[in-house]
C-alpha cells in the first residue's frame, strides 16, 4: 500500500486548529506559576517565618531559574525529546510541585506553628518542613520553565509554512500570557491574602491540571517533528573541537575543512579529513560572531540585576506601606508587581506600531536594536532614581510614626518605578540575561547585607534608598560602558539597519 502524499494528509493536522489548545494551555500554566511566584515572598515571611531579605533572595533565585530554564527546556526539546514530550513531562513536574506547595498550606505538620512576636518559647522549625517547601518550589519552577518556550515553539512549528501567521500567533500568545499573569497576580494573590493560602494554591493546582488536560486533548491535531538538534549543541561542539584538536596541524587548503554533513561544495576536490569533522566551518564562524557580541551582552547583566533587586524590595516596601484603597479593600503586597506586567504589555504595541514609525517619520531613520537597548539603560537608572526618592520619603514618614511597622503612606507611590521597569523590559531585556541577572541580584543583596546595615529584617530601620542610589551610580557607569561597546560593534546585516550608510554611499 502506497504512503499518502503530502497533499493527501488530513488538513486537521497542524495549522490554526491547534491554536486554541496551545493558548488555553499557556493561560493555565501562567495562572498557576504567577499565582504562587507573585506572592512567594509574603508566604515565606508570614507562614514560614523566613527573614524578609532571605525571602527576597529565594524569590530572586526562583525568578532567575524561571528565565533560564526555558532555554534548557528548548535545548532538550530540540536535541532529544521534541516539543510535545517536553511540554507534557514539564507540565506534570510543575503540577507535582504545585500540589506539594498547596499541601504545605493545608497540612499542619508541613508548616511551622504560629509564634508570637517576642516569645521565648517558640518551637524550632523542623527541617523536614523546609525540605518539603523548597522541593515544591524547585519542582514547580522547573516544570513551568520547561513549558514556557516550548509551547510557543510547538505552535510556531504548526505554522511553519506561513511566516506571517507565525507573527500573528506570537502577538496573541504574549497577549494571553500577560493577561493571564495579570489576572493571577491580582485575583489569585488576593484570594491567598484574604481567603486562605490553601484556596489560592489549589486554584494554581487546578489551573495546572486544566493546562495539561487541554494540551493533551489537542494531541491528535499537532504536527509532531523529530528533534533536529539545538544551536547550543553546535556551539558546544566548537568548544570541544578547539580543545581536543588544539595540537592538530591545519590542512594545507581550505577545501579540506569540514563544511557540514548536508553541505557539498561544488569545488570540493577531496573528502575532508576525519580529524576536522567534529564541527563545521560555519559553526566555527557562528561561534566567532557570538564571541564578538559577548562584551555587548555583558552590559545587560547589570541592567537586569537592578530589576531583580527592585522587584524584590518593592514587595517589602509594599508590606510596610498603607495598601488600603478604601476602608474595606487592601491591595495584596504581591499584587504590586502587576504594574510591571501591565506596563510591559501595554507598551509593546504602541512602541512597535506608533512610537517607532513616528520616530522614523521625524528623523528619517529607524531606531536600531542598540539604540533601543540604550534607551532601556537610561530608563533603568531613571527607575532606580525614582525608587530612591520614593524610599527616602517613605523612611521620613516612618521616622515621624515610630512604633508602627506600617507607614501611613500609600503603596501607589511605588507605581511609577514599577511602570518604568515594565517599559524597560518591553524594550531591552532578553530572557537569558534576565535569568542570570536575578542571580547577580541575589549576590548583590547578599554583599550589601553583609557589609552594611542598610537591609535589616525591618526595612523601616534600614536604608533601602541608599541601595537604590548605589544602583543609580552603577547604572550610569554601566551605560557608559554600553555606549563604548556599542560604538565598536559592527552590524552583520547592514540592510536591516536603516540609518547605517553602506560603503558605496561614502
Amino acid at each position: 500500500m502506497e504512503a499518502p502524499s503530502e497533499a493527501q494528509l488530513p488538513r486537521r493536522t497542524g495549522g490554526w486548529i491547534t491554536f486554541p489548545f496551545i493558548i488555553a494551555s499557556s493561560v493555565g500554566l501562567a495562572l498557576a506559576f504567577v499565582g504562587w511566584t507573585s506572592n512567594v515572598i509574603v508566604y515565606l515571611i508570614k507562614e514560614f517565618d523566613v527573614e524578609s531579605i532571605d525571602a527576597v533572595q529565594i524569590a530572586n533565585l526562583v525568578n532567575g531559574a524561571g528565565s533560564l530554564i526555558p532555554v534548557v527546556g528548548a535545548i532538550i526539546a530540540d536535541s532529544f525529546l521534541g516539543c510535545f514530550s517536553t511540554i507534557w513531562i514539564s507540565s506534570i513536574i510543575s503540577l507535582l510541585g504545585t500540589i506539594v506547595l498547596a499541601l504545605t498550606a493545608t497540612v499542619d505538620s508541613l508548616r511551622p506553628k504560629p509564634c508570637e512576636v517576642g516569645s521565648t518559647s517558640c518551637t524550632p522549625k523542623p527541617k523536614v518542613q523546609s525540605v518539603v517547601l523548597y522541593a515544591a518550589i524547585v519542582l514547580a519552577t522547573l516544570g513551568s520553565g520547561g513549558t514556557r518556550s516550548t509551547l510557543a515553539t510547538i505552535e510556531a512549528g504548526q505554522l511553519a509554512d506561513k511566516p506571517k501567521d507565525q507573527g500573528i500567533f506570537f502577538n496573541w500568545f504574549f497577549f494571553f500570557w500577560y493577561s493571564a499573569s495579570a489576572v493571577s497576580s491580582t485575583a489569585v494573590v488576593y484570594i491567598e491574602d484574604n481567603v486562605s493560602w490553601k484556596a489560592g494554591f489549589f486554584i494554581c493546582v487546578a489551573s495546572n491540571v486544566f493546562a495539561l488536560l487541554i494540551f493533551l486533548m489537542g494531541s491528535k491535531f499537532y504536527a509532531k517533528f523529530k528533534p533536529e538538534g539545538s544551536p547550543f549543541t553546535s556551539l558546544a561542539r566548537v568548544i570541544v573541537a578547539s580543545i581536543t584538536k588544539r595540537q592538530v596541524a591545519l590542512p594545507s587548503t581550505a577545501d579540506d575543512f569540514f563544511q557540514g554533513c548536508n553541505v557539498v561544495p561544488k569545488a570540493l576536490a577531496v573528502v575532508p579529513f576525519k580529524t576536522f569533522r567534529l564541527c563545521s566551518v560555519q559553526e566555527v564562524e557562528d561561534f566567532k560572531t557570538l564571541i564578538k557580541i559577548l562584551l555587548l551582552w555583558s552590559t545587560s547583566f547589570f541592567l537586569g540585576t537592578t530589576i531583580g533587586v527592585l522587584l524584590g524590595l518593592s514587595i517589602l516596601q509594599a508590606l510596610a506601606m498603607n495598601r488600603h484603597i478604601e476602608p474595606n479593600f487592601q491591595i495584596p503586597a504581591g499584587s504590586v508587581l502587576v504594574f510591571v506586567l501591565l506596563s510591559t504589555a501595554l507598551f509593546l504595541a504602541p512602541f512597535d506600531k506608533f512610537l517607532l514609525p513616528t520616530w522614523k517619520n521625524l528623523t528619517g531613520k529607524s531606531l536600531t536594536p542598540l539604540q533601543r537597548i540604550g534607551i532601556g539603560h537610561v530608563l533603568n537608572f531613571l527607575s532606580m532614581g525614582v525608587s530612591a526618592l520614593v524610599e527616602s520619603k517613605r523612611l521620613n514618614v516612618a521616622k515621624s510614626n515610630k512604633g508602627s511597622n506600617i507607614v501611613p503612606m500609600s503603596v501607589l507611590w511605588l507605581v511609577p518605578q514599577l511602570v518604568i521597569v515594565g517599559i524597560n523590559m518591553a524594550i531591552a531585556m532578553i530572557s537569558v540575561l534576565v535569568g542570570i541577572s536575578f542571580y547577580l541580584a541575589t549576590a548583590l543583596i547578599d554583599v550589601v547585607g553583609r557589609t552594611s546595615t542598610w537591609l535589616p529584617g525591618n526595612i523601616n530601620n534600614g536604608r533601602v534608598d541608599n541601595v537604590y542610589w548605589i544602583l543609580v551610580i552603577g547604572g550610569v557607569v554601566n551605560f557608559g560602558y554600553y555606549v563604548t561597546c556599542s560604538w565598536y560593534y559592527k552590524y552583520q546585516n547592514l540592510k536591516e539597519v536603516d540609518h547605517i550608510d553602506s560603503p558605496s554611499d561614502e
